[in-house]
């Protein structure tokens, strides 16, 4: 009878022992809940490439104009017109054909611009914009009584109705016109100096320095300028080819601002063939460097022409001057670099933005 409650006695010491062990489990886990863990992860980082743009191809470089000189304040002889501005065309039809008249004035399509200036006078047969751009195409086209009518027009209208116009129309009366030839023995060209580059990698390149000269107290418009350059080839065959490719050529006006400082201004142009591949020169022959016709131009006027060698001024009917001079004036060929020269100017791409 004993036994049974030895047995009972056994079995409550068991579960006690084993509710012990349970809440000392229980008590493990809940302070290493309590416990905070740092768990570090590698993220990787995007590296950004920036790829450079590729760089821009130089303008063709055939005919070159100065550029515009900085505007400067100058004491105008006419007290300041009230209002500063032209007055706005009111028709707006005749608004457009006077803006189609001045792209096709500046282009030297001179008989489109009076076309649209005549139809914009049967719409605003007073306006003062139609009157000093009829001026304008009819001085450029030589037509100076026409022209001088119209400034009158443009004069008579006052500051009241014509504006900034007024002031312009006045100077134009004043003045009178400049022809073009009257610019002869005035404004040429000096010796063209040419460089022979034999150490360029890009194939061969020659350099040409252009002084461009002006005869002292003499006023000119220096946007009226411009300077045009026919460049020549000779092929293995014999044969004499112009320029192929504008791209070849690239110019600078290396004398700015122009202040005319010694009487000239210098323009230089580098011209680069490129070399062929072999397939394309057994075809039509390797080609190098022959020559160039060097031609100096004043409000569309050939006031001076030099070539060289000096047949090739056959080449270009129409450039020779008619008055040329007796002895044609030889280039100058050097054979150094000139000392500012940057044969890398336009070569390089332009520097990644930081």
């Amino acid at each position: 009878m004993a036994v049974f409650p030895l047995a009972c006695w056994f079995l409550a010491l068991m579960a006690f022992a084993q509710l012990l062990v349970a809440g000392m489990a229980l008590a493990t886990r809940f302070e290493e809940s309590r416990v905070v863990k740092v768990v570090e992860k590698e993220v990787s980082k995007p590296v950004v490439v920036r790829i450079p743009a590729a760089g821009t191809a130089p303008a063709p470089a055939v005919v070159s104009r100065p550029p515009a000189p900085a505007a400067t304040t100058v004491e105008a002889p006419l007290p300041p017109p009230t209002p500063v501005q032209a007055p706005q065309i009111a028709d707006p039809r005749a608004e457009r054909l006077v803006g189609e008249a001045r792209e096709a004035r500046v282009a030297g399509d001179m008989g489109k611009a009076i076309v649209k200036l005549e139809e914009a006078l049967t719409q605003s047969a007073e306006d003062p914009n139609v009157h000093y751009e009829l001026g304008l195409v009819h001085e450029q086209m030589g037509v100076f009584d026409t022209a001088a009518s119209h400034y009158e027009k443009v004069f008579q209208m006052g500051v009241a109705g014509a504006g900034a116009l007024y002031p312009l129309a006045a100077a134009k009366l004043r003045d009178g016109f400049e022809q073009p030839d009257a610019m002869l023995g005035k404004l040429s060209l000096g010796r063209v100096r040419i460089f022979n580059n034999p150490n360029h990698e890009g194939g061969q390149q020659v350099i040409l320095t252009i002084p461009v000269q002006k005869a002292p107290a003499d006023e000119i418009d220096v946007s009226e300028i411009a300077v045009s350059v026919v460049f020549f080839n000779r092929t293995t065959k014999g044969e004499i080819s112009q320029l192929e490719d504008k791209s070849w050529v690239r110019e600078q006006w290396v004398t700015l601002p122009f202040d005319w400082a010694g009487g000239e201004e210098d323009l230089r142009m580098t011209y680069t063939i490129p070399p062929q591949d072999a397939q394309t020169e057994h075809l039509f022959g390797g080609r190098t460097y022959y020559g160039q016709v060097v031609s100096l131009t004043y409000k569309g006027e050939v006031l001076d022409v030099q070539a060289w060698p000096r047949d090739l001024a056959a080449r270009l009917p129409g450039r020779q001057v008619a008055a040329g001079p007796a002895n044609p004036v030889l280039p100058e060929f050097q054979d150094t670099l000139p000392p500012d020269f940057d044969p890398e100017l336009g070569v390089l791409p332009p520097p990644l933005p930081e």
